[in-house]
């Protein structure tokens, strides 16, 4: 069951009941997490029922639907609708994941949707993303070079361009960081799966030459060290990516550079 940051001194209640859509007979039941810190009022989740026969497949065209055609104040990001750009991350179905590649059909039952687990929540679907963003951003997720620029591009061989597969196709959606109990218990200090996923694609770059300072900004007992391969982070990846094999190829080259 996807574990919520709810707001101080609140509970999680039943909600709001829709009604069916008079005439469909291909109907399908959504329980979806509402809470808005303009109300006063206690999280609920509320239902709504969306004929099928009468949206996409997936479960962000329910959402939007539902926004569209039955209750305009539900609160959820979404843009690319192609995987691409991590905006429409949430958890479904208890498993983290992106609303716009999640097939309606790949649920059985009444289709549950909460947001990203142990984030704060701006509202309804909106995890608070800013210490993630902020994390990102300290380990300085660009070329660092010494070397002046060359005239036209920085030359990487095929073998050295072909380790960075893998890495590269991260979306920074935080599913995998709200997925990992090491992330739940230590976010303000542990960087995560996703951003040591990042800072591994930086490491092994050819281009870059600033391995030695990389390496000593994840010197840190919670910064790095906190992954105990639990693995939630490979499993939930809509991208199919495995953070924790990079998190451990770091730790090699932290112990590499001592020998």
């Amino acid at each position: 069951m996807v574990q919520l940051t709810l707001p101080k001194n609140s509970k999680l209640t039943e909600g709001k009941v829709w009604d069916r859509p008079a005439g469909a007979n291909n109907v399908r039941e959504f329980r979806v997490y509402r809470w808005s810190p303009d109300d006063g009022k206690n999280p609920h989740v509320d239902t709504y029922f969306v004929d099928l026969d009468d949206c996409g497949p997936m479960v962000l065209d329910a959402l939007i639907k539902i926004k569209n055609e039955i209750d305009p104040t539900l609160t959820f990001r979404r843009s690319c609708r192609e995987g691409i750009c991590g905006s429409c991350a949430m958890n479904i179905d208890g498993s983290n994941t992106l609303a716009c590649t999640k097939g309606i059909d790949e649920v059985k039952g009444p289709v549950a949707i909460y947001p990203l687990p142990h984030m704060e929540v701006v509202k309804d679907l909106v995890p608070d993303l800013t210490n993630f963003y902020a994390q990102h951003r300290s380990i300085e997720p660009w070329l660092k070079t010494a070397t002046p620029e060359p005239q036209k591009e920085w030359l990487q061989s095929h073998a050295d361009r072909e380790k960075l597969d893998g890495l590269y196709e991260c979306i920074l959606c935080a599913c995998c960081s709200t997925s990992c109990p090491s992330y739940w218990w230590n976010g303000d200090r542990y960087l995560g799966p996703a951003v040591l996923l990042q800072a591994y694609r930086w490491l092994i770059d050819s281009r870059d030459e600033a391995t030695g300072e990389r390496l000593d900004n994840l010197e840190d007992p919670f910064r790095l060290y906190r992954c105990h391969t639990i693995m939630n982070c490979a499993q939930t990846c809509p991208k199919g990516l495995n953070p924790a094999k990079a998190i451990a190829e770091i730790k090699k080259m932290m112990v590499e550079r001592r020998v």
